[in-house]
């Protein structure tokens, strides 16, 4: 009987020391841990997400707006963007290793003026790649061509419509190439475009003031003076009263 007791004892003990390793219940206090722990992880995302949003990374400066081709199409989408995606246009964009040119499907000197000319007009107006690319180029291309002249003199004033609206776009950088477009209009044109000159001025003079604009403005008025003639001096300076002649 005696000897039992310390085999009874040193069984108790082992039990007891195996209990305490082999086996770890885990408390409220450790699981409040690990909850917290997952918890700062996700607002530490949440809070990087944040300010990404807020500063873009520098490389989406670098890229102008462009069209996402995987968006669909915009319920107010512009005339000439629709024209344009359903191939009413007939030329592509081509994306050159230095710079981006347009692919003709027809040779600019058989593409009808009326309407391909105005639909390009119309374009001018566009601030998105690659509709603003298209529209600009397409538009000083059609006007390169032999006999450009006697092809756009019908469709005029169509024409200087659409060349009115993108003068009167709200960005500086539209307003810039609309104004170039005028002055590649008025090379072909000549003095038929001085019936004209008042519509296309009035949103002109009203950038007069902008210290950015006023120098090309001035070279702009200069130039539909020279190929207009003294006819086009009168349509001038009723918009622009400071103007001063070139011919003196």
């Amino acid at each position: 009987m005696a000897s039992s007791a310390p085999s009874s004892a040193y069984s108790r003990s082992g039990t007891g020391r195996g209990s305490a390793t082999g086996s770890r219940k885990t408390t409220p206090s450790s699981a409040g841990k690990a909850g917290k722990k997952g918890s700062l992880t996700c607002s530490s995302d949440s809070s990087i997400g944040k300010l990404t949003a807020a500063h873009p990374r520098p490389s989406a400066k670098l890229n102008p707006k462009t069209v996402d081709p995987f968006k669909s199409p915009a319920k107010n989408q512009s005339a000439f963007a629709a024209v344009y995606t359903n191939g009413g246009v007939p030329c592509r964009l081509f994306h050159g290793s230095v710079k981006h040119k347009l692919a003709w499907d027809t040779s600019p000197e058989q593409v009808p003026f009326d309407p391909i000319l105005v639909t390009l007009a119309e374009g001018l107006k566009e601030s998105v790649h690659p509709y603003m690319f298209v529209a600009r180029t397409g538009f000083k291309e059609l006007l390169e061509v032999e006999g450009a002249t006697g092809k756009v003199s019908p469709i005029l004033p169509k024409v200087c419509i659409a060349v009115r609206a993108a003068l009167s776009h709200a960005e500086g950088s539209v307003f810039e190439s609309a104004l170039d477009a005028l002055l590649q209009l008025s090379e072909v044109a000549g003095p038929l475009l001085n019936q004209h000159l008042k519509l296309l001025i009035v949103p002109i003079a009203k950038r007069m003031m902008e210290k950015k604009h006023r120098d090309r403005i001035t070279e702009a008025l200069q130039t539909l003076e020279q190929n207009g003639g003294k006819e086009a001096l009168p349509s001038i300076k009723s918009k622009v009263p400071t103007y001063s002649s070139i011919f003196g």
